[in-house]
């Protein structure tokens, strides 16, 4: 029974090893809003990970997952900063400290296109940090990453993501939609500089 008990795998490194996890940590960018702080995954974020994961918050992301899936899924969001350049964010409140979720750049099997993505606590929910946390990454995907296209992928159901998508300013593509394996909805981001319109892809 590994459900909800730290395992050897997700502990941290000690000596040489975590002072290089250290150094490759300190190579992703941080992002600052003026309540949060978006900054490298670390492995003791993974409790929190998995907690979400492994709850009804996670209906629209292929969960309630074991702890094991759980980990495999961070993992894979994690290496997507070696693989593509862009990968997952840890969500800090700057008031307490605490994790508040994460927020994502990603590419992951049956995805056409890079996906924001974006997920809390049960506790950070209902203040806005969602919204926050999810712009801030928008811009430096298509600011400082340079990334041209940047869909989110929204399950049927989950109308608080669509609400979040709308709120920050993306439209439903359907051409997109109908390019897809997985039945979801799927919002564009304007470009930087774009006014959001379908034009800009014309």
């Amino acid at each position: 029974m590994t459900d909800g008990v730290c395992q050897p795998w997700e502990l941290p490194a000690s000596g040489p090893a975590a002072i290089f996890a250290d150094r490759l940590q300190a190579m992703l960018p941080v992002l600052d809003t003026p309540r949060l702080t978006l900054r490298a995954p670390m492995l003791d974020d993974f409790a929190t990970y998995a907690a979400i994961m492994g709850s009804e918050r996670a209906l629209h992301m292929h969960g309630p997952m074991s702890r094991e899936d759980a980990y495999l899924d961070f993992t894979c969001t994690v290496a997507g900063w070696l693989l593509r350049g862009h990968g997952l964010w840890t969500v800090i409140r700057k008031d307490t400290g605490a994790v508040a979720g994460f927020v994502l750049v990603n590419m992951e099997p049956g995805d056409q296109e890079p996906e924001l993505g974006f997920f809390l606590t049960s506790e950070a929910e209902g203040n806005g940090f969602a919204t926050e946390a999810a712009q801030a990454a928008r811009d430096h995907a298509l600011g400082a990453l340079g990334l041209e296209r940047l869909v989110s992928y929204v399950a049927h159901g989950n109308d608080r993501s669509a609400r979040l998508a709308e709120k920050l300013g993306a439209f439903r593509d359907a051409v997109a939609e109908a390019d897809i394996d997985h039945d979801c909805r799927v919002y564009r981001h304007a470009p930087m500089g774009g006014d959001g319109g379908m034009e800009a892809y014309a």
